[in-house]
């Protein structure tokens, strides 16, 4: 067995400089900080418009749908990227394998808009042709 003599301290002296650094800045901003109470401190400030109403708004549900979808195909582009940065690595197994990763978000992509989860605004003959079912 090889021993490996680490040494420690200069992690624990660069931890104790940090936390202190992180006090010195702290304490300093709280004695050389402005402090003011004024009618509208507290408000908030929405480009110089004054707030009406509650923040607290309802959202439909296909909002937060899109919201996912984004985010789902945003994190399929990185992986993409970080494929075609060691593209030259993974040779034909990668490259088969990729395909099959954009073949499989082609299919995803055609069912949601086949399904209509990707329409934004109001479709009028949807809309009506939902009314019609229901009476």
């Amino acid at each position: 067995m090889l021993e490996q003599n680490i040494t420690i301290w200069p992690f624990i002296a660069f931890s104790v400089l940090v936390f202190f650094l992180i006090g010195v800045m702290i304490c300093l901003s709280y004695v050389l900080g402005e402090r003011h109470r004024e009618k509208t401190t507290d408000t908030p400030y929405e480009s110089g418009i004054p707030p009406t109403g509650d923040a607290r708004l309802r959202f439909s549900s296909s909002f937060y749908l899109i919201a996912m979808f984004f985010v789902i195909f945003d994190l399929d582009a990185a992986f993409i990227i970080l494929w075609a940065v060691s593209f030259r690595e993974l040779g034909l197994p990668g490259y088969i394998g990729i395909v099959i990763f954009i073949a499989i978000l082609i299919v995803l992509l055609v069912y949601e808009l086949s399904i209509g989860a990707l329409d934004f605004g109001p479709d009028g003959k949807r809309i009506l042709k939902n009314k019609n079912k229901q009476t």
